[in-house]
């Protein structure tokens, strides 16, 4: 029977071709107290076949590799309806091209190798958490990059408040933020979450941002004010 203690535990698999990579990230990885490396990967291939296996909560995924890369590993990976993994794709290069195919690929975030290890740590955290690791910075980029400048759609499916949630989120508001901003509890937020992101059919909270501008309903520096109270 598991403990609390290994319940909470994150589980993170690595993907590089480079063994001493590996070798850091594993490291830096399982000296956090609540960070578990279950598995690792030299190849996307492999990868792919041990994200079915391992069902890790986090895939760490280098972009290139011999044979199948990181981004089509990815894909796969992604579109298995039985692997629940968030991937952060961990590059050396600082490219548009890889931030948006990444994306496109179903990645859930974006860290350059020569981030610090705590950003490396706290990247793992905030993917194992459900949250977004995009900044709206990194947002716009991608916006930029799909050159996405569209008339608002109306989105039936979403209540006022699920609404309200995603222009917040499309803000790079967190779950607390959105609490205060919307006047509610941190728990009920995170309902929320959890239902926009089913009837929009997207697997995260970047994803959803992403959505959020391709449909015209978030615009790059646009700024949504909360409702006040008396409101709803």
């Amino acid at each position: 029977m598991m403990t609390g203690l290994e319940q909470r535990m994150t589980r993170v698999m690595i993907v590089d071709d480079h063994e001493l990579v590996r070798a850091g990230f594993r490291i830096i990885l399982q000296s956090e107290p609540g960070i578990d490396v279950v598995g690792e990967a030299a190849s996307g291939a492999d990868a792919v076949r041990l994200a079915a296996e391992l069902n890790p909560d986090v895939i760490c995924m280098d972009v290139q590799m011999p044979g199948m890369d990181g981004l089509a590993a990815t894909r796969l990976i992604t579109a298995d309806s039985g692997i629940r993994s968030a991937v952060l794709i961990l590059t050396t290069f600082d490219r548009d091209d890889y931030l948006f195919e990444a994306l496109s690929a179903g990645a859930s975030g974006f860290l350059l190798k020569s981030a610090s290890p705590e950003n490396l740590v706290e990247a793992v955290q905030v993917l194992a958490r459900g949250d977004a690791l995009l900044s709206p910075g990194v947002t716009r980029r991608v916006i930029e990059q799909l050159g996405v400048v569209k008339d608002r759609v109306e989105l039936p499916d979403l209540t006022e408040r699920e609404a309200d949630v995603l222009a917040l989120l499309a803000q790079g508001r967190s779950n607390s933020e959105i609490a205060t901003d919307l006047f509610v509890g941190e728990a009920t937020v995170k309902t929320h979450v959890s239902h926009l992101l089913t009837k929009l059919g997207v697997r995260d909270r970047t994803h959803a941002v992403v959505y959020a501008y391709e449909h015209g309903f978030a615009v790059p520096g646009q700024r949504k004010s909360p409702p006040q109270d008396g409101e709803r």
